[in-house]
């Protein structure tokens, strides 16, 4: 359960090598409460470095192999802890070749596959958790790019936008249960997935959405756009007119 200062005990990370994910690991613990976390992730060397990361901070580590395509194992996997998930991270994610993408069958499979289908059956097996529980957050790591997909992106722009509507109707339907989910809308992230491409305006940091991350499952919000202010620019870019929208250089 979580503590008065609304730390959880167990922290579980899914996509666990992700930059954000870490940095969220880190901001908890940096608190200076007994944490443990359960890294599940991909066996191999990113996820060697990263328990050793988090053990060398003070966590207590416990690995699980988690592959987001083989989603018949996705409900074993979360049935395997042992202990109440007080707050889960769905951190797993690809972008992709934004061209490849529309272009080539197999880079559009996969996208989809990783970002909503894996994502999806992640959801359903968190859910069954925290029905068991009675408690638990799950967090969601969305994106500002499916709230209206652009030219330069759009079909993993369309996976983050079913991954979106999908959390957000867990959300409602884990409430009765004593559950709660928060979606996160980032804009663009200096991170690993986007390392070479031309930063965005309003980028951000993984430890500015780690503080965000943790903000929100403290005050109970259940959409975040970070930064704050990227939800006054989607609102304006989801109402512009198409003709409009096309000529924005983004």
């Amino acid at each position: 359960m979580m503590n008065a200062l609304g730390t959880p005990a167990c922290l579980l990370l899914l996509g666990g090598t992700s930059d954000i994910a870490l940095a969220v690991a880190r901001r908890y613990r940096s608190e200076g409460t007994a944490l443990t976390v359960v890294l599940a992730a991909r066996p191999g060397e990113r996820r060697d470095r990263a328990v050793a990361e988090l053990r060398q901070s003070g966590c207590t580590v416990e690995v699980r192999d988690f592959d987001a395509r083989r989603t018949d194992t996705h409900s074993d996997v979360i049935a395997s802890i042992e202990r109440d998930v007080d707050v889960a991270v769905v951190a797993f994610g690809l972008l992709g070749d934004p061209e490849s993408a529309w272009t080539d069958v197999e880079t559009a499979r996969e996208l989809a596959e990783v970002n909503y289908v894996g994502a999806v059956t992640t959801g359903v097996a968190l859910a069954a958790r925290v029905r068991a529980q009675g408690h638990g957050v799950i967090v969601a790591l969305s994106s500002v790019a499916g709230e209206r997909p652009r030219r330069s992106n759009f079909v993993y722009g369309s996976t983050k936008a079913g991954m979106d509507a999908f959390y957000t109707g867990l959300g409602e339907a884990l409430r009765e249960h004593g559950g709660r989910v928060v979606v996160v809308r980032p804009g663009f992230v200096r991170s690993k997935m986007t390392e070479g491409l031309d930063a965005a305006p309003m980028a951000v940091t993984p430890d500015e959405v780690a503080a965000a991350i943790v903000d929100a499952v403290r005050s109970g919000r259940e959409q975040v756009w970070v930064p704050r202010a990227m939800r006054v620019v989607m609102s304006g870019l989801r109402h512009l007119p198409r003709p409009l929208f096309r000529r924005l250089p983004i």
